[in-house]
């Protein structure tokens, strides 16, 4: 198998992936759709933008040849299976209150443990990982910087949006006054 098919390959399955996330969010968000906050322009920019992380990086490995270089799909592997870890430890962590979309949970959902032990937005950390590294498995490095842009206005949009909504809970701000965004120490 070619390393350029594997690459499909591999973006066909997150695409899936994120399909099935949709779906686990619905079901997730059933019930309570009094407390998901609207985002009618936000929303839209990052379902485009994760219809991007598997269009683009496959359009330009395609049309533009990409080569695969080892070092780098090495280095963007191991990137990957750290968000992946991170991922899981977040979503077991949090549970039925994960959702794409805000939702703000009930005072006795707020969650302080695991990753949140010491950053408020652990997925987001993961989803600026994935979008940085799956398009530098096959060197796809305009896509990988071009969608990390649009993800950082996407993201510092969503964690205003978010903390905004959760700033209403006491126990959330009480649980996440001391804890950084994204990377404990520094932001």
């Amino acid at each position: 198998m070619s390393s350029q098919l594997a690459f499909y390959l591999l973006l066909g399955a997150v695409g899936i992936l994120r399909l099935v996330e949709v779906v686990v969010s619905k079901r997730h968000a059933r019930g309570r759709d009094a407390r998901v906050v609207a985002e009618p322009a936000l929303f839209p920019l990052m379902v485009a933008l994760h219809v991007g992380l598997i269009a683009a990086p496959a359009l330009e490995v395609g049309v533009l040849a990409r080569p695969f270089l080892p070092p780098l799909a090495a280095c963007a592997g191991l990137t990957l299976l750290a968000a992946t870890a991170l991922r899981v430890w977040t979503l077991r962590t949090i549970g039925r209150a994960w959702n794409v979309r805000v939702v703000v949970p009930d005072e006795a959902q707020v969650v302080s443990s695991g990753p949140y032990a010491w950053i408020r937005h652990p997925n987001y950390l993961v989803v600026i990982l994935e979008v940085a590294a799956l398009p530098l498995l096959h060197t796809a490095w305009v896509s990988a910087l071009g969608l990390s842009l649009l993800n950082g206005v996407v993201l510092w949009r969503r964690i205003h949006t978010e903390e905004r909504a959760l700033g209403q809970l006491a126990g959330w701000r009480e649980a996440m006054a001391q804890r950084a965004r994204l990377i404990p120490g520094v932001f």
